[in-house]
């Protein structure tokens, strides 16, 4: 199949495309204040990569968030056990409700690898906490760039959120894989907002 680069390309059944944009900030802006009603604690995510996996189906089921759902745990291990990934559950007393993640494997760079909140947790300000605390971690080391990309099947407001963050968008890219829905790694009934067609 090739890309029509001017029009419309049809995508075979199983199949689902997304516009991505990608997103990057080159110095910390100034934060916005932000934080947490009291109990609420951001944990570090190491070694366990069930605690994980749940927390990651939590906030990204409703948004197709399917990458670490359809990795091994070997190659999941690889990314959390490295001590240049931090991965963090934002938890409020009870259960898990965020979840953050920072990747500095690039020598000069951090990648905001993932950013989001349980349903129910969106527009209290836990949101706003994350990223100041992404953006404070990130810049506590000698980077250079801070860059993530969002998609169009993301929360409505991600776009948004990061540009008010200080992110500035640099590209647009086609992501298309098979969609996870109909290989069964989400449930069929995930992200009813964007069609299925198997």
């Amino acid at each position: 199949m090739e890309l029509n680069l001017s029009g419309y390309t049809d995508l075979p059944p199983g199949k689902i495309a997304s516009i991505v944009t990608y997103l990057e900030m080159r110095e910390a802006p100034a934060l916005s204040p932000a934080t947490l009603p009291d109990g609420w604690s951001l944990q570090r995510l190491t070694g366990d990569r069930d605690r994980y996996r749940a927390l990651f189906r939590r906030v990204g089921e409703p948004w197709l968030w399917f990458s670490r759902i359809t990795i091994s745990d070997e190659e999941l291990a690889a990314i959390l056990d490295d001590p240049k990934v931090e991965a963090y559950a934002l938890h409020d007393g009870t259960a898990d409700v965020g979840l953050l993640e920072l990747d500095f494997r690039v020598a000069g760079e951090a990648e905001l690898g993932f950013l989001g909140l349980v349903p129910g947790t969106i527009g209290k300000g836990a949101g706003r906490f994350l990223m100041n605390e992404a953006i404070t971690r990130a810049f506590a080391r000698p980077i250079g760039r801070f860059f993530v990309h969002t998609c169009n099947y993301d929360h409505p407001s991600a776009l948004d959120f990061y540009r008010r963050s200080g992110f500035v968008p640099y590209k647009f890219a086609i992501e298309v894989d098979d969609d996870p829905r109909v290989t069964g790694a989400l449930p069929r009934e995930a992200a009813p907002q964007i069609p299925l067609f198997d």
